[in-house]
């Protein structure tokens, strides 16, 4: 008996290995099935969404716009001043680019525009990952990961939010490093690789991205003393008194609100917080972002948003309101990819709202 043991052993190694394989194959062929047969299929509103956009806009859609800004003409400033902004417009915008497509079928340039212009209204706007990352995949994202590094994050997330955790970590390592991958590795609990990622940039960074970055992967993790660190090392750059830069006194903002949220909501509990509703206000890129929480025996029952500025919102409005709500705290929520400042201030808001425990009712 001792002598086949080895063998034995061996044997079931073996098994285990062939299993493991056969299972990452699984995973990856039920990924591969989703994103095919979502992409290649439109989805249930398609049909009855209009082609609805000004008769005065260029659909010839020239790689370099005329000088000056017209959001009637230029498709692209169309999308960021029409589009974007306006929820009831996000699948109109999905329906315009499948027209520019077709107009454009044997343009190369333009074609890969209107797919990226894809990627981002069905990921940033209507969180439909499988679609997004099917348009990304046919762009060639996945097969050029480091000409596409940007995008390839994104797909990566699209992949972490489908279910597919294991390749998007494994697309995320062909990738360059980046703040925006040490965001993402921090949303995924991959809070080690976040900093190490993040801080690697603080020494370049003057304006404190990294030190938000390195604040913000802590804070999810629920290390906040740690985060509270980095954000005031954001709060130690010294904003010029004349003339000061604008994105460095908007992050000098965005700490500010996240030390006090995070001193905030380490001293509540939901549950003895008093029914009705309070409302609070955040920092966002804009301006403030106002939110009114209702409280009912001690749950959250809604989240609402009530009055912000904000023009670049995307989902966050939808996603971070539901994810509180979901959780029944502001701890661990992550922020929404692209509109990271104003999901952020809605966290930041909820917290406040939640801290002031009186109801305003």
């Amino acid at each position: 008996m001792k002598s086949r043991l080895p063998i034995l052993l061996s044997l079931i190694l073996v098994a285990l290995v062939v299993t493991a394989t056969a299972q990452v194959k699984s995973s990856r062929a039920e990924l591969d099935a989703l994103i095919s047969r979502e992409g290649k299929t439109p989805p249930a509103w398609f049909k009855d969404t209009p082609l609805n956009y000004p008769k005065s806009l260029d659909l010839t859609w020239p790689m370099k716009p005329p000088q000056g800004w017209d959001n009637q003409k230029n498709v692209g400033q169309f999308v960021w001043d029409v589009v974007n902004p306006n929820p009831s417009r996000w699948r109109e915008g999905v329906k315009l680019m499948h027209h520019l497509l077709t107009l454009h079928k044997d343009d190369p340039e333009k074609r890969e525009r209107a797919m990226l212009t894809l990627c981002h209204m069905h990921h940033d706007l209507l969180e439909d990952y499988a679609r997004a990352a099917f348009w990304y995949r046919a762009v060639g994202v996945e097969k050029a990961p480091e000409e596409y590094a940007r995008s390839a994050v994104i797909l990566a997330e699209c992949y972490w939010r489908l279910g597919y955790r294991d390749e998007a970590f494994g697309l995320l390592l062909k990738v360059p490093p980046s703040l925006s991958q040490a965001k993402l590795l921090g949303d995924m609990g991959e809070t080690e690789r976040a900093l190490k990622m993040a801080l690697a940039e603080a020494d370049d960074d003057p304006q404190g991205y990294a030190a938000l970055t390195a604040g913000d992967a802590c804070r999810q993790a629920g290390r906040y003393q740690d985060a509270l660190k980095h954000y005031q090392k954001v709060l130690d750059i010294e904003v010029p008194a004349k003339n000061p830069n604008g994105r460095l006194l908007k992050n000098h903002n965005r700490a500010e609100a996240n030390v006090s949220a995070i001193k905030a909501f380490e001293l509540f509990d939901p549950k003895q917080v008093a029914d009705g509703k309070h409302i609070a206000a955040s920092q966002g890129y804009e301006g403030p972002v106002e939110v009114t929480v209702t409280m009912k025996s001690g749950r959250i029952e809604a989240v609402a948003v009530t009055k912000h500025r904000e023009k670049q919102f995307y989902s966050a409005i939808s996603d971070t309101t539901a994810k509180i709500i979901t959780k029944q705290s502001v701890k661990g929520v992550d922020t929404t990819s692209n509109a990271t400042i104003t999901s952020e201030a809605i966290i930041n808001a909820t917290a406040k709202a939640l801290a002031n425990r009186k109801s305003s009712d």
